[in-house]
């Protein structure tokens, strides 16, 4: 991925050029990069004594991600070689790490194919409502130790709300379309699980036709929900049954659901961008703030008031110890689909024929062929940043990708001679592939 910059003045290309072009990013120069570059290896020898009390025990997905996510980007790790059919002109486009809800680019382009697949596939022409479940702290530090209790929390908001749409329309037979999005963050990247729900603003009958909600009580919701997520932890053995009881009689429960957020069946795009908002990183690199001298890190909140409004600055090692918790366990699922939307119940209605999109003569048709080809690294980069990566800055012809450098000595040939008339790179620090052998070479 990279950044905007101008377009081209001198483009010879008859339509209109795009925003922009593009620029291959600097990975280094983010302060989430030099973070992890400066303080992994101490962070990851001192885990034990100073975090796992707080933060759970050492997961080994950890420097797994980190290792990849230090390699992101860096042309000394692989790199292909994208080369303009007119002017000859030639960049390298260095490979990324495609790790899910850490990279800040590699998860930016996973949303985009996301966004694109809900917007094109997935959402039915009706309207939508975000609702977003929360629990309280007494509840939350079960999930950081056991990360499988996210998705029973997921399949148990899902239920929940579909009983009550179900209830509230007065038709027992709908089905609710559910996209949900799992997140573990708070404000200040603090550990907070809870759910983003983009749901159907009502319920779908067998034969299709669709049932909008009343107006309803979001109160009712809310108890609703709080009685499920009680019984699944008593039944999880996690909570004793009188603990579980004298919750309930708590003045202010600590669960909480807002439903306030409503889309129009026509705005698409809006669903989308919402849709991402539910799926963001647990970190924003723009709110961050690294300062190496003191080995500090301030870290500003989105919130305008409330407790967790304002900046807060802590230690590097302890805000690390805040990123890594949120890295997902490998093959955990943080995006899940129930109802109209689970993939068994598509899958049901394909077969049988079932016709979910209304007939429309559209002014562009796109055939399959190419609509695969939209979801190509390019296409994403168009839908994020407005830039082309395959038109050349120079003449403004088309570019492709000639080869990819995957071999170490041609990789240093190549980065050699490009930087032979300029000043020397810093050549990069391998990251920790092993905790283990940290910890050696320090004790020794």
């Amino acid at each position: 991925m990279g950044a905007v910059a101008g377009a081209t003045p001198g483009a010879t290309l008859a339509e209109a050029p795009p925003v922009g072009v593009y620029r291959p990013r600097q990975p280094r120069a983010s302060p989430l990069y030099r973070l992890l570059d400066e303080h992994f290896q101490t962070f990851a020898t001192v885990y034990d004594e100073r975090f796992a009390s707080r933060w759970g025990p050492w997961r080994r997905v950890v420097p797994a991600v980190v290792e990849k996510f230090l390699a992101c980007g860096i042309l000394e790790h692989g790199f292909a070689r994208v080369r303009c059919a007119g002017c000859r002109h030639e960049y390298l486009l260095a490979f990324s790490c495609k790790c899910r809800y850490f990279c800040p680019s590699c998860h930016g382009k996973r949303l985009a194919g996301w966004s694109l697949w809900l917007e094109e596939t997935l959402l039915a022409p009706v309207p939508h409502r975000q609702v977003v479940l929360a629990v309280p702290k007494r509840l939350r530090l079960y999930f950081l130790y056991d990360r499988a209790l996210l998705g029973d929390l997921a399949r148990v908001a899902a239920r929940t709300l579909s009983a009550f749409v179900r209830a509230t329309t007065g038709e027992r037979t709908v089905s609710i379309g559910i996209v949900a999005s799992i997140q573990t963050h708070g404000s200040l990247a603090n550990w907070h699980p809870h759910l983003h729900l983009l749901v159907t603003d009502g319920g779908f009958r067998p034969d299709g036709c669709f049932v909008p909600l009343p107006l309803h009580d979001v109160a009712t919701l809310t108890e609703a929900f709080r009685r499920a997520v009680l019984r699944l932890f008593v039944r999880r053995g996690l909570l004793e049954a009188e603990t579980a009881a004298s919750m309930l009689a708590w003045p202010h429960s600590g669960f909480h659901v807002h439903d306030g957020v409503w889309v129009p069946a026509e705005d698409r795009a809006f669903a989308t961008r919402l849709a991402r908002y539910c799926a963001r990183l647990p970190v924003a690199l723009s709110r961050l703030a690294y300062r190496a001298h003191s080995g500090t890190v301030t870290y500003q909140s989105d919130k305008a008031s409330g407790p967790t409004a304002g900046a807060e600055t802590v230690d590097a090692l302890e805000f690390l110890a805040r990123v890594v918790s949120h890295i997902p366990n490998r093959g955990q699922v943080l995006q899940r689909y129930y109802g109209w939307y689970a993939n068994r119940t598509r899958g049901f209605r394909r077969k049988a024929g079932f016709h979910e999109q209304p007939a429309v003569v559209a002014a562009d048709v796109v055939p399959p062929a190419q609509a695969d080809v939209r979801r190509r690294w390019a296409e994403l980069l168009r839908r994020i940043f407005e830039v082309d990566p395959l038109r050349c800055p120079r003449c403004g012809h088309a570019m492709r990708v000639v080869a990819f450098i995957t071999e170490p000595p041609v990789i240093d040939r190549i980065l050699t001679h490009l930087r032979r008339d300029g000043p020397p790179a810093r050549h990069p620090r391998p990251p920790p592939r092993r905790r283990a052998a940290t910890r050696t070479a320090t004790s020794a």
